[in-house]
């Protein structure tokens, strides 16, 4: 069927388009099917049909399809084609059978592709998150995550990286770990995500400070300029199956296992990583709530990482309470910033900050065995890390004179005042994110929250325990009645709620 081409300039991460019912009857295809165009290219696209959006004798193609076609002004064929290779192999996961890596590399290959649907996509993840993978079937993952995308090849090494599992507010530590590994000859790449579910990646807090989206080629100019790059992954290309099955999984509020594995190490070692320390928090409110199934990780990454070719080492950490007392991109900046000019800030921030680049200095030769937390603290102590996180900026196109005195936070403020004398007791991270959030965090940068108590610190009645900001005066209000209505901080003898009973009298 020959059919007029018309631009639907929507972007939907998705090789689609859209055919009149008319059309869709006579070519006899249905919602979810694929069809092949014929131009001056030949690809496949999946159906969606409609009555009214386009007419009769039309082809309405969504931007990723167009702008294979946007130079040819002739009517397109379009013939009925065969569901995906891929479709066959996501069967076979679903019914729990064996896949050669072939078949891994060419469902990937789809995927980055867009040649799939998101009911396609959505199989592929449930059945993993049901029925898990191999550790071959994971190592196959990874290496074609890796080949999917950009690599970048140092001339270089060692190559040194860091990751955090996540979960905990305030996880601003890599604004420190990088300019101190930096700072004693070690090459940091560190590409970081933007905040799906918290109140800020590392990207968003960078981004504070300066631009963060970079091709791989300048993170790498960049690296061998200055040392080390905090930049945000999605610009990059590195690993870019992820981000597309990322997309789906967020609404279906699941994190794969193995997919989390294979998220990982992908992009380590797509940027070349020799040596990766990752930090798993464990403990309430965390995404590892245990220390065993913390140990149960750390095994199934140094595995992963050994099968790639990686040295990696797990740092278990205490994850119930913040990093910090600062939560939301600026504040956390403001925050960091601090520890780097003069040392002075929250002891959690700046022991956990020593420890795992301590961990990575080790690895990369640059202290002896059992003295890299003595050097990362001595690096933060005479200034260097100041100086080469100053450098970092710069080379990111950032203002290298910027101090954590002229970083600026919402201006709208409102505290939380505690009802009672006593220690705190309990912490909810959830609670305190979902605060930030709704403050404003993470894309209104100075939104977030200041945490003036912590597990078992004195409180007394009428004290400041938390203060919100916010940007906007209307996203403060809703985010200080979640605030009172939650009690995300617990005093000891606090009355949570009031339950009024029925005693029968008339």
């Amino acid at each position: 069927m020959q059919l007029k081409l018309e631009h639907l300039d929507i972007k939907i991460g998705q090789h689609k388009v859209l055919l009149n019912i008319v059309d869709a009857k006579e070519l006899g295809v249905n919602p979810g099917d694929r069809v092949r165009i014929r131009g001056h290219e030949s690809l496949s696209a999946i159906v969606d049909t409609t009555d009214d959006m386009v007419p009769p004798g039309t082809l309405g193609a969504f931007s990723e399809i167009y702008k294979h076609f946007k130079d040819w002004d002739k009517p397109v064929e379009v013939v009925p084609a065969f569901r995906s290779k891929s479709s066959t192999v996501i069967k076979k996961i679903m019914d729990k059978k064996p896949v050669t890596q072939e078949e891994i590399k060419m469902l990937v290959s789809d995927i980055v592709e867009e040649n799939l649907s998101d009911v396609e996509l959505s199989a592929f993840i449930t059945s993993t998150y049901i029925h898990g993978m191999t550790d071959d079937e994971v190592e196959w993952l990874t290496r074609a995550m890796i080949d999917s995308g950009d690599k970048i090849e140092f001339d270089t090494h060692p190559i040194m990286d860091k990751h955090s599992i996540g979960g905990v507010p305030g996880n601003k530590i890599s604004l420190l770990v990088v300019p101190i590994v930096a700072a004693n000859g070690l090459l940091i790449p560190k590409t970081s995500s933007r905040a799906i579910t918290g109140a800020g990646g590392t990207a968003d807090l960078m981004e504070v400070l300066c631009p963060v989206e970079f091709s791989s080629k300048e993170v790498k100019e960049i690296t061998e300029k200055v040392g080390g790059a905090l930049v945000w992954g999605g610009a990059t290309n590195i690993a870019p199956a992820d981000d597309k099955l990322i997309r789906v999984e967020y609404p279906l509020s699941i994190d794969p296992y193995y997919q989390m594995l294979a998220s990982i190490m992908a992009k380590k070692g797509a940027i070349g990583a020799d040596n990766v320390v990752i930090d798993i928090p464990v403990g309430a409110g965390t995404k590892v709530p245990t220390i065993q199934a913390g140990q149960k990780l750390a095994r199934d990454l140094i595995n992963l990482g050994h099968r790639l070719g990686m040295n990696v080492e797990c740092a278990i950490t205490y994850g119930s309470s913040p990093i910090g007392r600062k939560v939301g991109p600026a504040l956390e900046v403001k925050e960091a910033l601090k520890v780097l000019e003069s040392m002075e800030g929250p002891n959690s921030l700046i022991e956990k900050s020593a420890a795992l680049a301590g961990i990575l200095l080790e690895m990369g030769g640059a202290a002896p065995k059992d003295h890299g937390k003595e050097l990362a603290l001595e690096t933060l102590r005479n200034g260097k890390a100041l100086e080469k996180m100053k450098q970092i900026i710069e080379a990111q196109g950032g203002d290298p004179n910027i101090t954590s005195a002229d970083i600026q936070v919402g201006q709208y403020t409102a505290d939380i005042f505690a009802s009672t004398d006593g220690y705190v007791i309990e912490f909810d991270n959830k609670w305190i994110i979902e605060i930030a959030r709704l403050a404003g965090a993470p894309n209104d940068k100075g939104a977030g929250v200041a945490i003036h108590k912590k597990m078992g610190e004195l409180v007394k009645k009428g004290d400041s325990i938390l203060t919100i900001y916010a940007e906007k005066e209307f996203k403060l209000d809703v985010a200080l009645t979640t605030a009172q209505r939650t009690n995300p901080i617990i005093v000891e003898g606090m009355l949570l709620m009031r339950i009024p009973g029925t005693y029968g009298f008339q």
